[in-house]
């Protein structure tokens, strides 16, 4: 016995100073494995908050560790697609949920014969009862975000104490991390005076139209958000949907640590909105639904009130029958039924999370705020011209975590999300408010 299998079997032999990695998809159809000595925790991994990333996943960020290179073949031999990204950069998701589980990389003068090195989406990695696990080494691409987007509460979350270094740009198989970014700077632009130039949506928008764009990374999805806060300013309080802030108007927007969102989106913490799909529209230049023969999706069609945008299903059934029937109408948009009543919608190119829908509430779907295309005056990433976060709240479905090694990640980075609220002098938003008084 030599190689890599005298090394497995030493380190089985050796529970003790032995750690399995555990990664899966949704769906469980891609299940990949790899031991590790103890003594190489923490896994250090790298956060990347760039524009490309957050259009691949639809999360805040992309969050990977290495993958042990006497486990790739199993990798590189598997059925998991492929979507290119770049000469340097292919990811692999599952077909069938959309689970995006690892990201290849090449030299950047990439040739056929360059052996390729993987990085695991720390999301699909399985929930082990190992303390410290995953210790967050480095964030980039900070510079797209143009208000730091998720890295106020990542940044400042390690269990050791210990902070992560800060890089303007990207990784350098992109072209160079950039300017380094001390902690305090971070926050100080992060709080009001920006980060830079980032990227602000050039995408088509009708001039009478206040819209915001909501597209992947291959455009496959490509929508528009109408702003709803106009629409709720002029709804009685009492009338208004949960989700919506009645002191200002603006879509709840969460920190969710359910198992099925951080393992299909690869992100431990995703961040969701709330939308009504009436508020949802193909953009001008698509080609959009066309009457079909199912009485749902034509009725929906018919009842769109905006004649400059061309509608989108207004519930989730018609959308579901869309996708199901004549996925044209809706570009590369599919789901996966996570549950009998849940829809998880997702780009069947580029495998970014998009919706999530429950056939208990038909009208309304969980959006990724990561497909989101500010323009300049939302700020940046966090859109808080559209948003109200739960910065600081408790985590939805964080009992999901409980008994493994995101447990104290969880609530470390309520932690952090909290002092990022009181340092800058935010008030609790009404949702956290009405559950601390037990009336939510």
């Amino acid at each position: 016995m030599t190689g890599n299998a005298e090394r497995d079997e030493t380190l089985v032999q050796n529970g003790r100073d032995a750690i399995e990695l555990v990664a899966h998809c949704l769906c469980r159809a891609q299940r990949f494995t790899a031991l590790i000595p103890r003594s190489s925790l923490p896994l250090e991994a790298v956060y990347c908050h760039c524009d490309t990333c957050r259009r691949l996943t639809g999360a805040m960020y992309t969050a990977s560790v290495p993958w042990p290179d006497d486990a790739a073949a199993a990798v590189e031999a598997s059925s998991l697609q492929r979507y290119v990204v770049s000469d340097a950069v292919t990811t692999l998701s599952c077909g069938t949920c959309g689970a995006c589980m690892f990201a290849e990389t090449r030299p950047a003068n990439n040739s056929s014969s360059s052996v390729p090195r993987y990085a695991v989406r720390t999301g699909t990695l399985a929930n082990i009862d190992v303390p410290g696990l995953v210790n967050i080494a480095r964030h980039v691409g900070i510079a797209d975000t143009r208000d730091g987007g998720a890295v106020p509460w990542f940044c400042d979350a390690n269990s050791d104490s210990s902070r992560p270094r800060l890089w303007s740009g990207q990784e350098n198989h992109y072209g160079g991390l950039g300017d380094e970014l001390s902690f305090e700077t971070m926050l100080e632009k992060a709080s009001g005076s920006g980060l830079g130039a980032g990227t602000a949506s050039t995408d088509p928008v009708p001039s009478n139209s206040d819209a915001i764009p909501v597209k992947c990374h291959c455009g496959g999805v490509n929508l528009l958000l109408r702003r709803p806060n106009a629409y709720f300013a002029a709804m009685p309080r009492s009338e208004l949907p949960w989700f919506i802030d009645p002191t200002n108007n603006k879509s709840l927007a969460g920190f969710d640590a359910c198992d099925s969102c951080r393992i299909s989106s690869g992100s431990d913490i995703f961040h969701w909105t709330f939308v009504l799909l009436r508020h949802l529209a193909f953009p001008p230049s698509s080609t959009g639904p066309r009457p079909t023969q199912t009485q749902t999706w034509t009725e929906t069609v018919a009842s769109s009130t905006s004649p400059s945008l061309t509608p989108f299903p207004t519930s989730s059934p018609s959308l579901k029958m869309a996708v199901i029937h004549d996925p044209s109408l809706v570009g590369t948009l599919t789901f996966y039924a996570s549950s009998p009543d849940v829809q998880r919608y997702f780009c069947s190119r580029c495998f970014a999370s998009v919706f999530y829908a429950t056939d208990s509430r038909p009208e309304l779907v969980d959006l990724a705020i990561g497909l989101l295309h500010p323009s300049k005056k939302d700020g940046g990433a966090r859109l808080e011209s559209l948003l109200s976060w739960d910065f600081g709240g408790k985590m939805v479905w964080r009992d999901d975590v409980l008994g493994g090694w995101r447990e104290a990640f969880v609530e470390d980075v309520e932690k952090a999300a909290e002092r990022w609220r009181v340092r800058r002098g935010l008030p609790k938003i009404w949702r956290r408010v009405l559950k601390e008084e037990g009336k939510a």
